[in-house]
């Protein structure tokens, strides 16, 4: 009764040779929220595309509540499902990448409702009802006509996670959302994002806002090098990292988000005389 909704166990995963996941090991319980922080390479993304089935494991299990991701076993040897179950079962995840990868020629309500009229068989009349609630929702309710290239990047993100949720799924994942966009747009997806975690939504979010992650997760994973180095509540975590390859990669962060707000407050010095 009181099984995790995710449940990975001992992934591995390569890329022609080269071994990005090397037995990651984490549970995601229901209505939690995990922040997955760590460098470049260090396998974060990689480990979400597996959870949604855009990559293939090459060791481990992935279980979504309670269904083994892409595979069937049978004496203890793993069969691949074939692309309709596959597509099935990532029926029941929403994912949203750092690029918006919305319709060009669809409205933001055409963009939402797409994939329940497509893929559920949701008819028009009640999937345009959704959307229009799901806009309101993400604060876009006066934008619903309006075409990717009339909105601003943190408009065109917050119409994915619209879209996303038009699935209903049982599990959100966000891979660096906010990474494409102006630092002045950043703030209005993470609202959106907060306010989903306050809802009880379960998320497994990329990231390297660590506000974000301080404010809403309820768990930071920091990974390097394909393995989880150290994981827990992110004050914890951010504030007090054990391992030294946490500390230097948060010291590195932190270096980084000073120079910027030095920079930023130069240009307004400069804009200003």
């Amino acid at each position: 009764m009181n099984q995790p909704l995710v449940h990975a166990v001992n992934v591995h995963k390569d890329f022609h040779g080269n071994e990005v996941l090397k037995g990651i090991d984490l549970d995601v319980n229901v209505g939690e929220v995990v922040c997955l922080l760590g460098p470049s390479g260090s396998g974060k993304t990689t480990f979400l595309r597996c959870i949604n089935q855009l990559e293939t494991i090459q060791g481990g299990r992935i279980y979504v509540d309670g269904v083994l991701a892409g595979y069937t076993e049978k004496n203890g040897k793993l069969y691949r499902l074939n692309d309709k179950l596959i597509a099935g079962q990532r029926r029941e995840i929403g994912m949203v990448f750092q690029r918006f990868n919305l319709f060009p020629h669809m409205t933001a309500r055409e963009n939402v409702m797409e994939a329940p009229v497509k893929v559920k068989g949701v008819s028009k009349a009640e999937a345009g009802k959704r959307a229009d609630e799901l806009l309101a929702r993400v604060g876009l309710e006066d934008r619903a006509d309006h075409y990717p290239a009339q909105l601003s990047g943190g408009q065109q993100q917050r119409v994915a996670i619209a879209r996303a949720l038009a699935m209903q799924p049982k599990l959100m994942l966000f891979d660096e959302p906010t990474s494409a966009l102006d630092p002045e747009l950043v703030g209005e997806v993470l609202m959106v994002m907060k306010e989903l975690a306050e809802t009880g939504t379960t998320m497994i979010v990329v990231t390297h806002e660590m506000g974000f992650a301080r404010d809403v997760a309820d768990r930071v994973v920091f990974m390097d090098g394909g393995v989880v180095v150290e994981q827990g509540p992110p004050q914890e975590v951010i504030n007090n990292p054990k391992h030294e390859r946490t500390q230097s990669f948060l010291s590195r962060i932190r270096a980084e988000h000073e120079e910027y707000a030095e920079a930023l407050a130069a240009r307004a010095e400069a804009e200003a005389l």
